[in-house]
């Protein structure tokens, strides 16, 4: 692991710099009180409580809301990646859900596949673009599944 993504992990794991970093970044994460829970190379896992903010008028938590977690748990793990190996740029273009049961309790967001992204940014060449759809499945306390995302990524190196 590069200096850079050590530096990056401890910032996104350290609570009150990810919530200062969120702040200006991307203010609806701290809205909804979203929460890395791990960040490694391999996974990340971002949790969202189940209250006022982040409830729907069906009692339970908004779609928007999951997405948003969700997709903390692709990106993140993206930009850790891609710490101190050069320049580049990241942009979704393609998204899609599938919701197996009702959230209305804490949900966790996994993204596991830290080792197929590495190797995806591994081998960029500049002004080379790659694509990787990622999976961030989200599970109540009982570790059952309440949804999966499906975030595809585009990479660009820069020069």
């Amino acid at each position: 692991m590069t200096p850079e993504a050590k530096s990056y992990l401890s910032k996104m794991t350290n609570p009150f710099i990810f919530w200062w970093a969120m702040l200006f970044k991307l203010p609806s994460a701290i809205f909804w009180r979203l929460k890395i829970k791990t960040l490694t190379p391999d996974q990340c896992q971002v949790s969202i409580p189940f209250f006022w903010r982040s409830q729907n008028p069906f009692k339970s938590i908004y779609f928007a809301a999951l997405a948003g977690a969700a997709e903390l748990s692709t990106g993140a793990l993206c930009q850790l990646s891609m710490a101190g190996k050069g320049k580049y740029s990241m942009l979704v273009v393609d998204f899609r859900a599938e919701y197996y049961k009702k959230a209305n309790q804490k949900i966790t967001f996994t993204c596991d596949q830290g080792k197929e992204l590495t190797a995806i940014i591994d081998q960029l060449q500049v002004e080379e673009t790659g694509k990787l759809t990622m999976i961030s499945t989200g599970t109540n306390a009982s570790e059952e599944i309440v949804a999966k995302f499906y975030v595809t990524w585009s990479f660009k190196k820069k020069a």
